[in-house]
């Protein structure tokens, strides 16, 4: 197991960082490595966010000192999204098979959760976010077809996308932890545009899809202080609660977004004026 970790940043001193300082507060580079899980931990609502790649064998989700329990899951919950080739995942006994885009929630307790891949030449790969929990909830599965799919955009924007709301409160029961999936339609490349921040809820944004070439350039800062930063395939940006998250891709790609905070309610957010960016 691999954890660095992220303290929070204040606004104010964000004004002041330049693009490498930038990347070292807010960047997430690396979540997969062969054999291995890796994991950053936000002092940003105590997000952990990660990923976990079996090749040769299984792979064991284990604690740290940074999480501060014998367990991973003793006060947490836990999200996991596959977006590699075919996978199962093993919470105490119980066999969950995940194909590409599946999701699976790990309910607060699970003691043993062990990652596969189905063919070591077509890996899985678990994408990992998760939060304090103060409630054991259910373990479930969750295939993009049980999602709650919400279309949105229009192609003059070059926006239009369908959001595949994966665990959340009308799918899944939680503490806290709500994640989903947008898809964004072929020669699309904008997300989430007109911005909006969320100041009692945090959100961890992850680019996929994406070949080696492409980039997406992510939008965050407070909105009269707009900063950016360049993201690369399979990495992932934290978003503190003050700052915007949005972006553009220079091809087409997919994004997990994942929140944590004071409520689950999807809608709450506070939109931000195209005038009032800068």
């Amino acid at each position: 197991m691999k954890i660095s970790v992220r303290h929070a940043s204040h606004p104010d001193a964000v004004r002041n960082f330049d693009s490498e300082t930038l990347r070292d507060h807010f960047l997430v580079p690396t979540l997969f490595e062969a054999d291995e899980t890796v994991f950053t931990y936000s002092h940003v609502d105590r997000f952990v966010v990660g990923g976990a790649m079996p090749v040769a064998g299984p792979v064991k989700l284990e604690s740290a000192k940074e999480i501060g329990s014998p367990n991973f899951l003793d006060r947490r919950e836990l999200g996991v999204v596959n977006v590699g080739g075919p996978g199962r995942v093993t919470v105490d006994g119980a066999v969950y098979e995940l194909a590409p885009r599946d999701a699976l929630y790990v309910a607060m307790g699970s003691k043993d959760v062990v990652f596969e891949s189905l063919d070591r030449r077509e890996p899985a790969k678990f994408y990992l976010n998760s939060t304090p929990a103060h409630a054991r909830f259910e373990t479930m599965k969750i295939s993009i077809g049980q999602a709650k799919a919400v279309h949105l955009g229009d192609p003059s924007q070059s926006n239009e996308r369908t959001i595949y709301q994966m665990i959340h409160p009308d799918v899944v029961r939680t503490a806290q932890l709500v994640l989903g999936m947008t898809v964004l339609k072929p020669n699309n490349m904008w997300n989430t545009m007109p911005c909006h921040t969320h100041d009692r809820r945090c959100e961890i944004y992850f680019y996929f899809d994406l070949p080696s070439d492409a980039r997406v350039i992510h939008l965050m800062g407070e909105p009269e202080q707009t900063r950016h930063i360049v993201v690369a395939n399979e990495q992932a940006v934290i978003s503190p609660p003050w700052s915007i998250h949005s972006g553009v891709g220079t091809r087409n790609y997919t994004f997990i977004w994942a929140m944590g905070g004071d409520n689950q309610d999807f809608t709450d957010m506070d939109f931000v004026a195209m005038d009032r960016l800068r």
